[in-house]
């Protein structure tokens, strides 16, 4: 069942076009990869998905609801979670604060009981906190809650933006670059830990340039070129597409990635 369908997706920017009718759906429970070049639209494409842009053509559905138009907010209110290539955390807040950030945007008590800090304010932030050191287990970093964020090395930085996302109890994770300025071993724990998703039923989008992290994680992979998509299927197929060679990495490259797989 598909939880999210693009038809004829376009963006143009003062009549440059960065996304140009774009097709795809996603299978909930898969791991949906989009790669390019760069300039290919693939943030766009993630920037439309998310609420960041609006569309200049075509429809988005979302579990089969039309959100084209919906505001950011509302996407994520019905279960999208996304982040971002430039991390977006508190570097003054602890771990823990950073990810609670994320469940309090699913909180329930209005603005007075959060300012009296009444009963069902009280149980709601335990509720919270006790949800972020859950998300930090999964990413390994529960040791971890006190200390601040910004002294943390950088790719357990962006395991705490992804247990953020998480915390909001999204029915669907967007992950922009995760794997982005991570060694080999840390990029091997976020393959470790997307698998995991996986398992829970979680449906997983990502951009990401590291060849060799889409092809042993994603399910499907979608391939962008200058706006359009030029290539979809599973990792196998993707590699061995004359198009994808001539036009992305060349063939050397994606030999040696498919020689791997």
């Amino acid at each position: 069942m598909n939880i999210l369908e693009a038809k004829n997706l376009s963006k143009e920017f003062g009549g440059v076009v960065a996304v140009h009718n774009v097709s795809f759906d996603v299978t909930r429970g898969e791991v949906f990869a989009i790669i390019g070049p760069n300039g290919a639209g693939k943030t766009t494409l993630f920037n439309l998905i998310s609420g960041v842009y609006m569309p200049t053509g075509g429809e988005l559905y979302f579990e089969g609801r039309l959100l084209s138009r919906a505001k950011p907010h509302r996407r994520a209110a019905l279960g999208l979670a996304r982040t971002f290539q430039n991390l977006q955390l508190f570097t003054n807040m602890t771990v823990l604060e950073n990810v609670m950030v994320g469940r309090h945007t699913k909180s329930r008590a209005g603005f007075v009981a959060g300012a009296l800090r009444l009963p069902q304010q009280q149980q709601e932030e335990k509720e919270i906190r006790a949800t972020a050191h859950e998300e930090l287990r999964a990413v390994g970093l529960e040791a971890r809650a006190d200390m601040l964020v910004g002294n943390l090395p950088f790719g357990q930085q962006r395991l705490v933006e992804i247990a953020r996302a998480m915390a909001t109890g999204p029915k669907m994770l967007m992950l922009d670059e995760p794997g982005a300025g991570l060694t080999r071993k840390e990029l091997a724990e976020l393959d470790n830990l997307i698998r995991r998703l996986r398992d829970t039923g979680m449906t997983v989008i990502l951009v990401e340039h590291d060849m060799e992290l889409v092809m042993g994680i994603a399910d499907r992979v979608m391939v962008l070129d200058y706006g359009m998509k030029i290539a979809e299927g599973t990792p196998l197929q993707v590699q061995q597409n004359a198009r994808v060679i001539e036009a992305y990495l060349g063939q050397e490259a994606f030999t040696a990635v498919a020689a791997e797989g």
